[in-house]
């Protein structure tokens, strides 16, 4: 089969398609035809640094999530032919991932998708989904989300973000969108933003010109590197959800929980890495019953392309998910 196999941290460019094995079933672990794959931010960390620590164990196919058809379900619960997303659980970083015609996958990676979406969704929408969506559906149940809300989603643009505005639109919430880019901004109004904010690292001022007294939610994409900013941009009760690093910082220095949280607003975050069934049953329910179209930015077909598919998310041009349909 063809697959990008990883074998030392490289650019974009320098990721090259091998032809490797069929993987062999074993108990536990079922063979999936990759329909398709999303390529994600965690992927190009992968790629970009991070194979270069010792819990990487070289070489690895990358890929964190996929759409693919069962082909030999082993022992598991699923029968040839169903449909599942692969997602998660150390997918392409402690075992082999989706970048690849054929996956491994453990049976516990793996989530039947309802038969509904099939009626209503293309396969191309349906790939772009997993990974995107579970974490912006999950990220909205942290943060207990209402229709009467008022949520800041910070770091907008991203496919996560996308997607989260698309949902908390369907729920009846407020959305403020954040953007770097003005050329951004139309994109977010008719994506369900109700008010763009161009961030320029420190909002708080912008935000509460259009609420005083802050909002009630903050969906905190960019990560630790504008958390406090945000963190004050909450009204008294206001959750702030981290979920992303699209800043590029993963950890706060020194931190400091009594000077960083402001009294009386409350700080979570969501990891995207243990789906369940039900959520991912439940995620899918809510796209089709809420009529979500999801937003794809660039559609690729030929796993030759992946050094380009790495160079637009790179880019940040994509303006959605970046995916790869590799059967028709």
């Amino acid at each position: 089969m063809k697959a990008v196999v990883l074998e030392k941290t490289c650019k974009a460019n320098e990721l090259e398609v091998s032809e490797v094995p069929i993987p062999e079933v074993k108990p536990d672990w079922v063979l999936v035809k990759v329909l398709g794959f999303g390529i994600n931010r965690a992927e190009i960390v992968l790629r970009d640094y991070e194979a270069d620590e010792d819990y990487i164990d070289l070489p690895v196919i990358p890929g964190i999530e996929c759409v693919g058809e069962v082909v030999n379900p082993s022992n598991s619960r699923f029968d040839e032919g169903d449909i599942v997303v692969g997602l998660m659980g150390g997918m392409g970083r402690s075992f082999d991932g989706s970048y690849a015609e054929y996956a491994l996958l453990p049976e516990k990676n793996l989530f039947k998708i309802p038969e509904c979406v099939f009626g209503y969704l293309l396969m191309e929408e349906i790939i772009s989904i997993p990974e995107t969506y579970f974490t912006a559906f999950g990220s909205i149940k942290s943060l207990k989300l209402n229709k009467d809300d008022v949520i800041l989603i910070r770091g907008a643009t991203s496919a996560a973000g996308l997607s989260a505005m698309q949902l908390a639109d369907a729920m009846g919430a407020t959305v403020i969108a954040t953007t770097r880019n003005e050329g951004k901004v139309a994109n977010l109004l008719s994506n369900g933003a109700n008010y763009v904010v161009i961030d320029d690292g420190n909002i708080e001022d912008k935000v509460k010109e259009i609420c005083p007294d802050g909002v009630e939610k903050v969906l905190e994409l960019v990560g630790p590197k504008t958390l406090q900013d945000s963190m004050n941009c909450l009204k008294k009760g206001g959750i702030c959800c981290n979920t992303g690093i699209l800043g590029g910082d993963e950890y706060i220095s020194e931190f400091d929980p009594i000077k960083l949280i402001p009294n009386d607003r409350y700080l979570t975050s969501f990891f995207s890495n243990y789906p369940t069934q039900e959520i991912i049953d439940e995620m899918f329910m809510f796209i089709v019953e809420n009529d979500i179209d999801p937003k794809i930015g660039k559609l690729f077909t030929d796993l030759e392309d992946i050094g380009h598919a790495h160079e637009l998310m790179e880019s940040n041009k994509a303006q959605g998910k970046i995916i790869f349909r590799l059967e028709k």
